[in-house]
C-alpha cells in the first residue's frame, strides 16, 4: 500500500495540462526587473548603481544579514535604476532595473553541459557556497537555503527528505525538472546530504508521475543511501510536515521545525539549483516556470532569467486569453492573484496560471452551517471556521492560542466549504496580524 499523510487532505482536479511538455527555455529579455525581496528574510542591500554594466550572474545586491539572500544579475547590461515596483504581493518593493546588452556570463560559471559528479568540499565549504549562490527554497517558500542547512546548536539530522510531489494543481515545473535534469539533481541531492552530515535520504514523488519515479529510481540504483518512495496522490502531500508524516511517520511539533524529528526537506528545484551553484559557479539566475491554463493556446514548461515580465512568458504560452478573468501566482489552491502582467519572475515564481471569468467567479457566501468539513481536510487538524470568526473580530490572543500560526496556508477549507466562506482568506489575514504581534513581543 502506498504511503500517505493520514490528517486530512483533499483530492482536487489534477489538470495537469503541461506533464508532457518539455522544458523550452525563452530568449533572453530585453530588460529584467529584480526584486530585493525575492526571499524570506531581510530584503539584500544592492551594491550597484545606476549606470554601471553589469555581467550575467554577477552580484548585484547583499544577503543583509543571517536569514537573507544574495541577489545576482540574470543578464548583461546596463543597471537602469533602482526604484520601487509592484511584485507578486501587490506591494511596492525596492527592484533593480537591468537594460539587456548582449549575454556575457561571469567568467567564473562554468556554462557547459558536461555532468560534474565528484564533490570534494567540505561541509562548510558547501554551505558557503550555496550562500554565495543565493540559492533559496523554489517550491515557493523560498526560505534561504544555506540557514535551512546550518543546523541550531545542539540538533542533527538523520534524514534527508526531497520533495518531488507538486501536488499542486496544474504546476508541473518540477516533474519537468526531474525528467530532464535527473543525473544533476542525483548531484545535488548528493551535495545537499554531504552538507547536511546525514546517512539517508527519501525522495517523494506522487504516483502520477511514474515517468519520474521511473527515471530517478534508475540513477538512485548507483547512489548510495538514496531511494525514490512513490505516494498515494493527496493535496497537500507537499507541505513539508506532510511529507515528513508520510515517508518516515514523525510528526513535526506545534510550532517546531522538521530538523526537531530528526529530518531536513528540501524541494527537487532547490536540489537541481545546488547542482549548479556547487560543481558550475553558477548563482540562482534562472528557474522553471509553468504557464497554463484551459484556455491557453500553448501551456508550456519555461526557463526563464529571473526578473523576466510575466507578460513575456504568457505572450510565450499563446497570449492573454480574452476570457481571463484571473491570472495567479503559482496554483488554484495556494496561490495568489496578479494585479499586473507585468510583475517579474521571482527565485520563488513555480507557475502562472490563466484562469477564465467562470472558473474565478465567486459563489455567494452563506452563513456556516456547522458541517466540519473544513475541519477534517485540515491536514493540520485545526478549526478553520473558528480562526475565521476569531480573525473577522480581531480576536487575535484567541487566534494565536488556536494555532492560527500552525496554518500551511493550503485552502484546503474554502476548497471544501459548502457555504463558500473565504476561509483561508480571513485566515491569512488573522495568521498576519498574530505573526506581527509575536515579532513585537520579542523586540
Amino acid at each position: 500500500m502506498l504511503k500517505t499523510f493520514a490528517k486530512g487532505g483533499v483530492h482536487p482536479p489534477e489538470n495537469k495540462l503541461t506533464e508532457n511538455r518539455s522544458i523550452t527555455t525563452l530568449p533572453v529579455p530585453d530588460a529584467v526587473t529584480i526584486p530585493l525581496t525575492m526571499h524570506l528574510g531581510v530584503p539584500a542591500k544592492p551594491i550597484v548603481e545606476k549606470g554601471e554594466v553589469v555581467k550575467a550572474g554577477q552580484l548585484i545586491a547583499e544577503g543583509n544579514g543571517f536569514v537573507s539572500a544574495n541577489i545576482h544579475s540574470s543578464v548583461s547590461g546596463k543597471v537602469l535604476k533602482i526604484d520601487k515596483t509592484i511584485d507578486a504581493s501587490g506591494y511596492k518593493y525596492d527592484s533593480i532595473f537591468i537594460q539587456t546588452e548582449g549575454d556575457d556570463y561571469d567568467e567564473s560559471i562554468d556554462q557547459s553541459d558536461e555532468l560534474i559528479e565528484s564533490c570534494s568540499l567540505s561541509q562548510k565549504e558547501i554551505i558557503q557556497k550555496i550562500n554565495d549562490a543565493g540559492i533559496v527554497g523554489m517550491g515557493g517558500a523560498t526560505f534561504p537555503s544555506h540557514v535551512k542547512l546550518t543546523l541550531p546548536r545542539g540538533k542533527s539530522a538523520g534524514f534527508l527528505i526531497i520533495n518531488g510531489v507538486e501536488c499542486e494543481p496544474y504546476l508541473t515545473s518540477d516533474h519537468a525538472l526531474m525528467l530532464e535534469k535527473g543525473e544533476e539533481l542525483m548531484v545535488g541531492i548528493r551535495i545537499l546530504a554531504k552538507a547536511l552530515g546525514v546517512k539517508r535520504t527519501l525522495i517523494g514523488i506522487e504516483k502520477n508521475k511514474p515517468d519520474a519515479i521511473n527515471r530517478l529510481s534508475e540513477f538512485a540504483h548507483t547512489y548510495k543511501n538514496i531511494s525514490v518512495h512513490p505516494l498515494r496522490v493527496k493535496y497537500p502531500q507537499g507541505g513539508e510536515k506532510q511529507l515528513i508524516k508520510a515517508l518516515i511517520n514523525r510528526e513535526v511539533p506545534s510550532g517546531g521545525l522538521p530538523v526537531d524529528v530528526g529530518t531536513v526537506v528540501f524541494n527537487v528545484g532547490t536540489s537541481y539549483a545546488v547542482y549548479e551553484a556547487v560543481q558550475k559557479n553558477k548563482p540562482l539566475i534562472e528557474r522553471i516556470v509553468t504557464v497554463t491554463g484551459k484556455s491557453l493556446a500553448n501551456p508550456s514548461n519555461f526557463r526563464v532569467r529571473i526578473g523576466t515580465g510575466i507578460n513575456i512568458l504568457i505572450e510565450a504560452a499563446g497570449g492573454l486569453p480574452e476570457n481571463t478573468g484571473k491570472i495567479i501566482s503559482g496554483g488554484p489552491m495556494m496561490g495568489k492573484a496578479l494585479a499586473s502582467t507585468q510583475i517579474p519572475v521571482t527565485k520563488g515564481t513555480s507557475g502562472i496560471l490563466i484562469l477564465d471569468e467562470q472558473e474565478t467567479r465567486r459563489k455567494e457566501v452563506e452563513p456556516c452551517i456547522r458541517c466540519a468539513k473544513c475541519i477534517i481536510v485540515c491536514p493540520m487538524g485545526l478549526e478553520p471556521y473558528l480562526l475565521m470568526t476569531l480573525s473577522e473580530k480581531s480576536l487575535f490572543d484567541r487566534l494565536e492560542a488556536d494555532r492560527v500560526t500552525d496554518c500551511i496556508e493550503c485552502g484546503s477549507c474554502s476548497y471544501v466549504c459548502p457555504a463558500n466562506r473565504p476561509l483561508l482568506d480571513y485566515i491569512r489575514l488573522g495568521k498576519s496580524n498574530v505573526g506581527k504581534i509575536i515579532r513585537m513581543r520579542k523586540k
